[in-house]
């Protein structure tokens, strides 16, 4: 039995390649090993924990989709379960519904999840479950103490923090434990200050406006000239694949936008190098760095080793093979 401490989208993805049947695995790209791993893998209960509900749950629709929407295609002799009690919705729940069709569209496909998996009682199929509400407090080791046994879960309600007017997960005082035999934590990331730039420390990134980074939080802030950030520690860690490029091509707009302006150009300083400048500092550094034409011998190789295995490519994980594929040519 596994329990995954969840916060959204990696936990979905963890859970759907351990429940996966492993035959529909080795066609897509996925390594050898790991694929070597799945099949020997003895892992028939995966169960899903949050401190808070099914609409306050940190995935997207999409994701859920590829779980629970037609789930039988998805995935194979698995059965969802999600305890009535916890699909039970109250005021907060359904105004944070009216305000996100993001939420409401991920609490009906668990709504829905959580009657489709009734009209399945084969014992030999596998099973995933949501269990909402319980917050994770101590790891209980097994019998003989190698491995984890269980986790201790207290069980939470939700409240309005007052500050922010989001609902926040608060124990109870009531415990239960879960027996299992692996624990993976999926609860989120949060950047780190960088030194000598501003930073906010509740958000987790740098301020910026529009991937400029800005001298401080306040509102009188200005623009601190040829700094720029993107991803998580633009905007905090959210989103997805599609988020992430909408996000940096927003960073690269100002970057040229920047560019257009003269923004770049001083008379009286020293000439900027530009990428020959970069790649002498990397040289400098002995850094080992792969160009583009260098990633584009990579893709061909995967692609063309895959192609024998039936496979989109078969994934090169050792970083001297990179390079050496990189090369190649």
């Amino acid at each position: 039995m596994l329990l995954i401490i969840i916060k959204g989208n990696v936990a979905l993805d963890v859970a759907r390649i351990l429940l996966r049947c492993t035959t529909e695995l080795a066609s897509t790209d996925i390594a050898d090993y790991a694929l070597d791993a799945l099949r020997s893998s003895t892992i028939r209960k995966v169960y899903l924990v949050g401190r808070r509900g099914p609409v306050q749950a940190a995935c997207t629709a999409k994701e859920l989709r590829e779980i629970l929407g037609n789930y039988k295609m998805c995935l194979k002799n698995v059965n969802v379960y999600i305890k009535e009690a916890d699909l039970a919705t109250s005021p907060a729940d359904k105004e944070e519904m009216r305000n996100s069709r993001i939420k409401r569209r991920v609490y009906e496909l668990l709504s829905k999840a959580a009657t489709v998996h009734q009209e399945n009682n084969d014992n030999d199929r596998k099973e995933l479950h949501f269990v909402f509400f319980r917050k994770p407090t101590k790891f209980l080791p097994s019998e003989d103490g190698s491995t984890v046994g269980a986790m201790e879960l207290e069980k939470t309600l939700l409240k309005d923090d007052g500050a922010t007017g989001k609902q926040v997960a608060v124990g109870t005082g009531e415990f239960e434990e879960l027996k299992c035999g692996i624990v993976l934590k999926s609860i989120g990331y949060k950047s780190l200050p960088i030194e000598g730039l501003s930073f906010d420390k509740y958000r987790g990134v740098v301020p910026n406006l529009r991937g400029r980074v800005l001298s401080s939080e306040s509102e009188t802030a200005t623009v601190e000239p040829g700094l720029y950030v993107v991803g998580w520690l633009k905007r905090g860690p959210t989103g997805i694949v599609a988020t992430n490029l909408h996000c940096a091509e927003e960073t690269v707009d100002s970057i040229l936008e920047d560019d257009r302006k003269g923004l770049f150009t001083d008379p009286s300083g020293p000439k900027r190098q530009g990428r020959r400048g970069l790649l002498e500092i990397l040289e400098q550094k002995n850094a080992r760095y792969v160009p583009f034409d260098g990633w584009e011998k990579i893709d061909t190789k995967e692609k063309a080793d895959g192609e024998l295995k039936n496979k989109p490519r078969e994934k090169i994980t050792r970083w001297n093979e990179l390079l050496e594929a990189a090369r190649e040519g």
